[in-house]
């Protein structure tokens, strides 16, 4: 591999040689990540129906953070250790500012759809913020070479997926309009939708990262100081003060478990989300990760029963709503990579390689999913499971003092699509350990 061979100039990168077979397991991979955080990413707006019971939008969002926050550090420390974090950021410094900027709009656009939820439901808010697939996409196309040389058919898979995405979504807006206040309908639609933009832009920096061979687990351990950061402005901001936030937080404290379980079930689904954009890119595996809206009309609908009161007709549009949008991203999601695609890739790599002067055999390990030289499993050290058994602690301490929200559930639904979740994290997690180590 190439390495730096003066403090100017950066020996150029070897072509793109990862074997046929190589290329389509990772591409299986990326598929398989992006349907389980699909499963995960939905799951962790449930709690966010405690907007109901009347708790702010805002502090349900500043404690999901923080749920968040325990997460991004914990599960990376238990996986790789802080040695393996360390390293990256020694090869890719650059990727910290990138991070925390990915982790700011995270927080913007997740407080957003907040406020979305409690406008339109789950079952509405959830398809209209994903039009942030259409943002990843362009970007995608226009930054990072994806879909170049990709073939006619895997453009008409992909432009007629987005076609159907957008009808889809007008649809799921008419559903909602005639439900809903007209009021609630313009202000839930607006915040979902600035939430999808944010979301969409969001990807530049998480390709960025994977093109220039970080390894996702370290990438969302810096991409949540400035995810942290800008929640705990916004809710300063919103709420008037620190002292009131800290009441808020107090009168909040028996639902604070649920919050931060949110939290920690979106990071979940977030690591899978940042695999599936590591091997398959951003204009396919951000649609594959979509398929939340399924999972988030099966949660509303199905299991509260949010449709129970709604006309025929509106249930009919919501349902073909989702139907459209989820036919368009099979269709984008099935337009797998060729190897011309691949190698235009990485040529995006490449460049990012040159402008940051990175190592080559660090962004050609990333690139394959394959550890770099001294990159192997570390024991932990002692730091790492203080860390670990911090975090416990605040999970269990909130636990303790949590309470049940009063709100109505459908319980064998509820089994049923936790049983389904369980299954696509165990199935992920065994295929990525077992074909990259988690790299």
């Amino acid at each position: 591999m190439g390495q730096l061979i003066s403090a100017n100039v950066v020996a150029p990168s070897p072509p793109f040689t990862a074997a046929a077979d190589r290329v389509r397991l990772l591409q299986r991979l990326g598929v398989l990540c992006g349907i389980a955080a699909g499963a995960w990413l939905g799951a962790a707006e449930v709690p966010t129906k405690l907007v109901s019971a009347g708790l702010s939008p805002v502090l349900i969002s500043f404690v999901m953070v923080l749920g968040v926050f325990l997460g991004r550090w914990s599960l990376p420390l238990a996986a790789r250790g802080t040695a393996g974090i360390l390293q990256d950021l020694r090869n890719a410094p650059h990727l910290v500012i990138w991070a925390v900027l990915a982790g700011c709009l995270w927080s913007v656009a997740n407080t957003l759809t907040i406020f979305a939820i409690r406008d339109l439901g789950l079952s509405i808010a959830f398809p209209v913020w994903n039009t942030n697939a259409l943002i990843g996409i362009l970007w995608g196309v226009l930054f990072f070479g994806e879909l170049k040389q990709a073939g006619w058919l895997r453009w008409a898979a992909v432009g007629g997926g987005a076609l159907l995405m957008f009808f889809g979504g007008v649809v799921l807006a008419r559903a909602s309009a005639s439900q809903i206040s007209t009021l609630a309908a313009t202000r839930g639609i607006a915040a979902a939708l600035g939430a999808g933009l944010l979301w969409g832009t969001m990807y530049i920096p998480y390709r960025k990262a994977y093109l220039s061979g970080m390894n996702p687990l370290s990438f969302v351990s810096f991409f949540t100081i400035g995810e942290l950061g800008m929640m705990t402005l916004l809710a300063v901001r919103y709420l008037g003060s620190l002292a009131n936030l800290r009441r808020e937080l107090a009168a909040a404290q028996p639902f604070l478990f649920w919050l931060l379980a949110a939290g920690f079930v979106w990071v979940i689904g977030d690591i899978f989300q940042q695999y599936a954009v590591k091997y398959v890119g951003v204009s396919r595996g951000i649609p594959l990760s979509n398929s939340n809206q399924l999972w988030g009309l099966l949660w509303g609908a199905v299991a509260f029963g949010e449709f129970r009161g709604w006309s025929h007709s509106g249930v009919v549009d919501a349902v073909l709503g989702c139907l459209l949008m989820a036919a368009g991203l099979v269709g984008i999601s099935l337009a797998s990579a060729n190897k011309s695609e691949y190698a235009k890739w990485r040529e995006a790599a490449q460049r990012e390689q040159r402008r940051y002067r990175l190592d080559a055999e660090f962004v050609n390990s990333g690139l394959e999913g394959r550890p770099v030289g001294q990159d192997r499993p570390r024991s932990r050290r002692w730091f790492d499971w203080t860390l670990i058994a911090i975090a416990t602690a605040i999970f269990v301490w909130t636990g303790i003092n949590s309470r049940w929200p009063s709100i109505e559930l459908n319980w064998p639904t509820v089994i049923i699509l936790a049983a389904i979740g369980l299954a696509l994290f165990a199935g992920a997690v065994f295929s990525l350990w077992k074909a990259t180590r988690f790299n």
